[in-house]
């Protein structure tokens, strides 16, 4: 233990640190379990040979990381955008109209419970030493723990949607067309039961809603590929 550790002995540990990167990395998972083995489920159901699978499953692969990369990156640096202009707004607020500025910030711990008196001297001191964080952090809810990351949230979406869209290659493993199409529905869906884990335990959750979630709705759209497979396969597209 540091001595910093000693003066400060009530550490404490929250989820909202990994919240950018947390919360892509799940949707890029969840993405490559349920799309890749969609789509393998889809041609397979529809007759197509064990190679068609294996080049549609890989041709997915590879687009739907790049566009869950592109997607994360672009989607996240608009956020960098409002916040940019949000945290440049209160500046000029701050040069323009400091009184009101400190009026709004007063009338915000007020109305969080804190009386009227006390209320204005935590804005006054506040004011004294940091204004702009301030008013960041209390009026438009912004800090260094959630502060968005685009490379990083594009970064986790696109390596976890290949650590998951893998997984249901390994439903080829089995022996006849219709085994390997029962396999990857398996192989699938504990996959999705691990990411729904995985998820719940990085986010400090209860375990068994969000699994369940998310194991009924990969579930739904293999189904619902499958059926599109077979219907394709008997009207003969």
């Amino acid at each position: 233990m540091t001595f910093f550790d000693r003066l400060n002995p009530h550490q404490e540990s929250h989820s909202a640190d990994r919240a950018g990167w947390l919360r892509a990395a799940v949707l890029g998972a969840n993405d490559g379990l349920v799309s890749i083995a969609s789509l393998m489920v889809g041609i397979a159901a529809s007759g197509a040979s064990t190679s068609a699978v294996v080049t549609g499953g890989l041709a997915g692969l590879s687009a739907g990381a790049m566009s869950m990369a592109a997607g994360e990156y672009v989607s996240v640096s608009s956020q960098v955008d409002v916040e940019t202009a949000d945290r440049a707004k209160e500046q000029r607020e701050l040069a323009e109209n400091p009184e009101a500025e400190l009026a709004e910030l007063t009338a915000i711990y007020e109305a969080r419970g804190v009386p009227q008196d006390l209320a204005r001297q935590v804005a006054l001191a506040l004011h004294e030493a940091d204004p702009l964080q301030a008013h960041l952090r209390d009026e438009l809810g912004q800090s260094e723990h959630t502060a968005a990351k685009p490379l990083q949230a594009a970064l986790a979406s696109a390596a976890s949607f290949l650590m998951g869209g893998l997984v249901p290659f390994l439903g080829l493993l089995a022996g006849t067309a219709t085994a390997r199409l029962w396999l990857i529905v398996a192989v699938t869906l504990l996959g999705l039961a691990g990411a729904g884990v995985l998820a719940a335990r990085a986010a400090g959750t209860g375990v068994l809603r969000p699994t369940l979630r998310v194991v009924l709705g990969g579930g739904l759209a293999m189904a619902i590929t499958a059926a599109v497979g077979q219907i394709a396969d008997v009207s003969g597209v």
